[in-house]
């Protein structure tokens, strides 16, 4: 067979549990004799990151060359292709598919928008077989971060699905009615792993310390235990703000992931895995048990099967709600309820206090594993993968019926979808102030100021084409996106609210005024604009020509909006943007009668004061302007000033 593997993530060298799992997994269809090829990225595009992918390679004797805006290596038999550079990844991927002829495509979870999926259920001739790692990463059931019924319908193009564990098949099958089942796929190095626990070795260990996998438990353990010493491995999952959590503790010391687990373990007296979200199996338990190492993990999803049996399932109160916004590490943010540590820091006391204790777990853990780590081989998935060659291609499977309630449990969660994610149906009576987005923004931006306005519910609008709604197309015309934003927001003004816009945000949340006067809707107590020049400025003489992407590039890199690698990242979205707020025209039309606020960095090179001040001639009503230390995004470097001022002019407007 000739396999193609879609892999929207680093292949090699990389450090998560489901890159590696893909990588043996691979490498073992190659030892039967099949020829694999794999597409995959780097986390970050740019040429510094180029570089160092070039450096890693070398350093683990791999022999790399460039070609095609890849770099390309061979490794253990599997041709390996990773862009870099170049973020335009769907291309290179239809690229690759169309020279390479697969008879398999296989994708996963680490693609969840499904931007390489879609592509390999048009192929003409491959089979598709598509992997599920993680739950949280699939658009159905209460497990998802993003439920969409769209995405769940084109996995029906699948020809087969397969889950990392019984209890992944089992979600799929009962939450989308999709034929799932579990073979092996989360396969091990062909070594035997050496014993290096032991009782006496330094570390309390927790590898990917966020907040999905309960670094919150992590923190409070190591509070409350400083006579021990943790360690933390972060890797895909970890942001800047854990990192600087962690090190506040004394006791807890951050050490570089590693290709090589047995430099980890031999350091490590226990693991922890307190994860929160429904864990699919995970790796890392069974890598350490099979080297002796005694885990303590937390009674959810597929956690159970990894641990074989072996005690120290303990309870924890689950994530249930994610945001519909992405941190800086794509992850879905997640809002995490409180925990009751006791149970864990009970176990934890034993296993560090009572060696005989420790040495019957870590015996019973290691025998465990082993046993099961025998009976793993690729030829379930294999044979999977070759009946499926002898079958028609796919058809879309029909959907099963799902019971009243789990219609509604999946209604209630793709709300998060919408144009209002983080709407609160419990905040009535409370102010409500709708933001719109800088020009490729989304909910992120204004992650930080919900709950900081006491009385007001923040409510970022989340516009097609970013962070969950990814998928969708973006609005290029000004008309067509408030058409749509209209209705959608009728049904929750009645209740006092108040417009916020940054930049382009500032345009869209004008024009959206108007359009509720002329339905006759309440209008927001007061306009609050941003970085933006005023509309009648907006004229077909002062409509520029469109740029290149370089220039575009460049001008916004100018604002301070990104960093260049990140815009490049971004750019289909900011080019959509863009033009949206450049065919802007301004239609002449009645002043507003509410008041309007204008905010405004003292050093943006892109507004005048001047310009700023034109708003006042939108509105009969009272006119502010407010100016901030910093540029065009003075958001980020004064956020307590604009709090300070966001706070009195809500308060104002509602007293009027």
């Amino acid at each position: 067979m000739r396999i193609l593997l879609a892999h929207n993530s680093l292949y090699y060298p990389s450090f998560g549990g489901g890159d590696k799992s893909n990588r043996l997994l691979m490498e073992a269809l190659t030892a039967r004799g099949h020829e694999v090829r794999v597409v995959a990225r780097i986390a970050k595009f740019g040429e510094e990151e180029h570089a160092q992918l070039l450096a890693d390679l070398e350093t683990r004797g791999v022999r790399p060359e460039v070609a095609d805006d890849a770099v390309r290596f061979v490794l253990n038999g599997v041709d390996v292709r990773t862009l870099t550079v170049n973020p335009a990844l769907r291309a290179y991927f239809s690229e690759q598919l169309s020279q390479f002829d697969p008879d398999v495509i296989i994708t996963s979870t680490d693609d969840p928008a499904q931007l390489l999926f879609e592509i390999a259920a048009r192929a003409v001739r491959a089979r598709v077989v598509y992997l599920v790692r993680a739950t949280i990463a699939v658009p159905f059931g209460p497990d998802s971060s993003s439920p969409n019924r769209a995405k769940t319908e084109m996995l029906r193009h699948a020809d087969g699905i397969v889950g990392v564990s019984e209890y992944v098949a089992g979600y799929v099958r009962q939450w989308s009615g999709l034929d799932a089942i579990h073979v092996p796929i989360s396969l091990l190095e062909s070594h035997e792993a050496p014993q290096l626990g032991r009782f006496d070795n330094p570390y309390v260990v927790m590898v990917n310390p966020c907040a999905v996998k309960g670094i919150s438990i992590f923190l409070a353990l190591a509070e409350s235990a400083p006579h021990l010493e943790f360690a933390a491995v972060p890797t895909w999952g970890t942001s800047a703000g854990d990192l600087a959590a962690l090190r506040r503790f004394t006791n807890v010391t951050v050490i570089d992931p590693v290709d090589n687990l047995d430099d980890l373990f031999r350091q490590t007296r226990v693991v922890l895995a307190p994860s929160l979200w429904a864990e699919a199996r995970s790796r890392v338990v069974l890598e350490a048990m099979l080297r002796g190492v005694p885990v303590v993990a937390s009674d959810v999803g597929g956690l159970k099967e990894a641990k074989l049996g072996v005690p120290y399932l303990l309870p924890v109160n689950p994530i249930t709600q994610y945001q519909s916004a992405l941190d800086e590490n794509m992850v879905p943010v997640a809002t995490v309820p409180e925990q009751d540590i006791g149970p864990w820091l009970a176990a934890l006391d034993k296993l560090t206090r009572d060696r005989a204790h420790w040495e019957e777990i870590a015996a019973h853990s290691r025998t465990a594993a082993l046993n099961y780590a025998r009976t793993l081989t690729v030829e379930p998935f294999e044979n999977l993968l070759l009946e499926l060659l002898q079958r028609p291609r796919r058809q879309a499977q029909r959907p099963a019926q799902l019971s009243e309630d789990k219609r509604k449990l999946l209604a209630l969660r793709m709300k998060r979808r919408t144009w209002f994610p983080t709407l609160d149906a419990s905040s009535r009576g409370y102010q409500r102030l709708f933001c719109f987005p800088h020009a490729g923004g989304g909910v992120l931006t204004y992650r930080k100021w919900i709950g900081a306005l006491p009385g007001v519910e923040v409510i970022p609008v989340l516009l097609p084409g970013r962070e969950t709604r990814l998928a969708e197309a973006p609005f290029e015309n000004m008309r067509e996106l408030i058409d749509a934003l209209t209705p959608a927001i009728r049904p929750l003004l009645d209740a006092p609210y108040a417009f916020f816009g940054h930049s382009m945000g500032s345009g869209i949340a004008f024009e959206l005024v108007r359009s509720l006067r002329n339905i006759g809707a309440p209008l927001p107590k007061i306009l609050i604009v941003s970085s933006a020049r005023a509309p009648q400025d907006r004229t077909e003489a002062s409509r520029k020509k469109e740029p290149s992407d370089a220039e575009l590039i460049e001008e916004l890199a100018g604002l301070g909006a990104l960093t260049q690698e990140a815009l490049n990242l971004a750019l289909p979205i900011l080019r959509a943007d863009a033009r949206l707020y450049r065919n802007y025209v301004y239609q002449a039309g009645p002043p507003l009668e509410i008041p309007i606020a204008v905010y405004g960095g003292a050093s943006d090179p892109s507004i005048t004061p001047e310009q700023l001040d034109r708003w006042r001639e939108q509105t009969t009503g009272s006119f502010i302007r407010h100016e901030f230390e910093g540029g065009h995004f003075y958001l980020k470097s004064q956020p307590d000033a604009v709090l300070i001022a966001l706070r009195r002019d809500l308060e104002s407007s509602v007293a009027r």
